[in-house]
């Protein structure tokens, strides 16, 4: 009982992420940013989905499998967000004002 109550509490929080991130995508200012929320969420909100769903039907091939997804989960969720980061590099996509960029290439800011 413990355990599918809070396999439902991590799976309602996988939720959560997924809105949260849903909601930056429309607000976040520039691809950069929204390419964070959606890396965030591939991760740590289907993370926590699996997470759950092995913890509502706690039988071993369950655990497997929910430890494979979350492991390739983890470790494509960030190779995806950067391809989709350089990619908006390499189609010029500008970054936000409020970004300070010179920070990231230690060379300082072109006017354009």
């Amino acid at each position: 009982m413990t355990l599918e109550i809070v396999g439902q509490v991590l799976a309602l929080l996988g939720a959560a992420i997924f809105v949260a991130a849903a909601i930056g995508l429309h607000r976040l200012p520039d691809p950069y940013t929204r390419t964070s929320a959606v890396a965030t969420a591939a991760g740590l909100g289907v993370t926590f989905i699996v997470a759950g769903a092995a913890l509502i039907a706690p039988h071993l091939p369950n655990t497997v499998k929910a430890i494979i997804a979350i492991v390739l989960q983890l470790a494509t969720s960030a190779v995806g967000g950067m391809v989709i980061a350089r990619a908006a590099v390499l189609s010029r996509h500008r970054f936000s004002t409020d970004t300070v960029t010179g920070e990231i290439t230690d060379q300082p800011e072109r006017e354009s």
